[in-house]
């Protein structure tokens, strides 16, 4: 469940997800997690899941994204973390929520992180790792 709470402005329309071809364009190589994310762009803050995460972006799963460009400020913090990433990223693609159909089954958006520093970029990368390390674990059991 996630919780939005807006400014009176009115929002861009949304656009839908990137076309699927069935080409995986992303770079980086992603993992299923599932961790709560505070998301804050302008006057709206925003508390979601991230439901999928690699070292260069996160999906959010919500059913009130952000519109395509928009530049979110992100903080969450993983279960074993002491230290929250506070992060910037901006919304490329969009899954709209479309109550009644039975097919969109993960509404929210697709953020690329922006402006990461050297040390932000490898705790990044050593957290999807760990994540990574802990799906194998479970697949072995």
């Amino acid at each position: 469940m996630d919780v939005l709470i807006m400014s009176t402005r009115h929002r861009r329309s949304d656009t839908d997800a990137p076309p699927t071809g069935g080409i995986e364009r992303r770079g980086c190589p992603r993992v299923l997690v599932d961790l709560e994310v505070d998301c804050r762009c302008r006057d709206n803050f925003l508390f979601a899941s991230i439901r999928d995460i690699s070292a260069t972006g996160i999906f959010v799963q919500t059913q009130h994204p952000e519109p395509p460009g928009t530049h979110l400020n992100l903080r969450f913090t993983p279960d074993d973390s002491d230290e929250p990433f506070e992060l910037e990223g901006r919304v490329i693609w969009i899954n709209r929520y479309r109550p009644g159909d039975a097919t969109n089954l993960n509404p929210g958006m697709g953020v690329r992180f922006v402006a990461l520093t050297d040390a932000q970029r490898r705790r990044l990368s050593e957290l999807v790792r760990t994540f990574a390390y802990l799906d194998d674990d479970d697949a072995a059991d």
